[in-house]
């Protein structure tokens, strides 16, 4: 690690890193992780010049003292803007790319971390309540909080109400000090927000991370397009995928472990009883893999079932105790499904990669000695972006079949 020289900014560390990274950087990846770099300690939350093994300069990263990412790509060898006005550029460009793609909502995710070249930060809209959370020690700094505060005020109006909450996990692993429930702007905390014309509860002092699964959007829209007759609906948390079903269905059954989650759902049943085809919902307080073992053991049947379980794989390491979770499951599932019944199946485990989780549907097929048969292949909501050079901005998948 050195002083910058030549042509690069003056007092600006200079941070070279191995081959393989070099590659990485020049594929339009934007992490460099701390075995491959030439030094064993990096500055705690600075901007750094990235360069190659022969000095030269590839890009500008921030750093982090802490993480297994020790730098993370913001711009070019020749960046040389102020973070606060970087910011706000590019949490104005992540607001004017949601306004182009979403429209059946006023709840998105505005600003998806390195998906928005925003590393470390993300912003999700709740109608008038915003949720805001850094997840890097180069974003935990009151200056970039002011600025995406103004910007957000400047894109959405100054009476939004602008929250930010703390991934305990995370903070940790960037040795960030806890952070609780504080508010940036304005004075609310909850609101009501629109969703494919049904309404949806939201508190930001509750639920998981940072409220409702915004990344299932257009696929709550898909299944209602293929659900049809009994319905359930399993790990329904606050009821996205039930409430849809509910539009469709002659009976929806929601099961979460979750009495907190249920109750919301419950909530916001009630605030769209009036759009719904049938006026009530079952929800059930239960664990879903007991669940559908004595379901299954019964030959409890339905027409449609959704399965939408939390991340069963965090690292690597648990991709195959995974695959197993996910197998149990869908098996389950499959023996309970009449003939010509739907299943929407889904996995939010980045290390579950999509061949993955299709081998694993053609294993539990061919225990339930089912066929089934892929209607589409889905992912996450537009607001929850792609990008075709960084893989890990993927993660959710969706399969929607029919089943003989």
């Amino acid at each position: 690690m050195s002083k910058a020289s030549g042509a690069s900014t003056p007092g600006i560390l200079i941070v070279r890193i191995n081959g393989r990274a070099a590659a990485r950087i020049r594929s339009g990846h934007p992490w460099v992780y701390r075995s491959d770099l030439s030094i064993s300690e990096t500055p705690r939350a600075e901007i750094v010049r990235i360069a190659d093994e022969k000095g030269r300069v590839l890009a500008t990263g921030l750093s982090s003292s802490s993480s297994q990412i020790a730098l993370r790509v913001i711009g070019g060898a020749d960046f040389a803007e102020e973070l606060p006005g970087w910011l706000t550029q590019r949490v104005a460009a992540g607001a004017a790319y949601r306004r182009r793609w979403v429209k059946a909502s006023d709840a998105y995710r505005v600003v998806f971390s390195e998906a928005d070249a925003l590393p470390g930060l993300i912003i999700d809209r709740y109608n008038d309540v915003f949720a805001l959370q850094t997840l890097t020690q180069a974003m935990d700094r009151e200056d970039l909080r002011q600025a995406a505060v103004s910007v957000l005020k400047a894109e959405f109006g100054n009476n939004v109400h602008i929250v930010e909450r703390g991934e305990a996990r995370i903070r940790e692993l960037e040795e960030l000090p806890p952070l609780e429930l504080r508010q940036l702007a304005g004075d609310k905390t909850r609101t009501i927000f629109m969703m494919n014309d049904l309404q949806f509860h939201y508190d930001a002092a509750a639920g998981q991370k940072s409220g409702a699964f915004l990344d299932q959007r257009e696929n709550y829209a898909a299944a209602a397009q293929y659900a049809h007759g009994e319905a359930l609906d399993v790990f329904c948390y606050q009821g996205g995928f039930a409430l849809h079903l509910a539009r469709v269905c002659s009976k929806v059954t929601g099961v979460d472990a979750s009495r907190p989650a249920l109750e919301v759902a419950e909530a916001n049943a009630e605030l769209n009883v009036a759009k719904l085809k049938i006026p009530e919902i079952d929800w059930i307080e239960a664990n879903a893999f007991d669940l559908l073992k004595d379901y299954a053991a019964a030959k409890t049947m339905y027409d449609t079932i959704v399965l939408d379980p939390p991340a069963f794989a965090k690292n690597k390491r648990a991709a195959d105790a995974a695959a197993r979770g996910y197998k149990e499951l869908n098996l389950r599932a499959l023996k309970m499904l009449r003939p010509g019944g739907v299943l929407i199946t889904n996995s939010c485990s980045h290390h579950v990669s999509e061949g993955d989780f299709s081998e694993m549907l053609a294993s539990a097929a061919i225990d339930a000695k089912r066929t089934v048969r892929i209607l589409e292949k889905r992912g996450q909501a537009k607001d929850h972006p792609v990008v075709a050079t960084i893989p890990e901005t993927s993660y959710l998948k969706c399969f929607v079949a029919v089943i003989a």
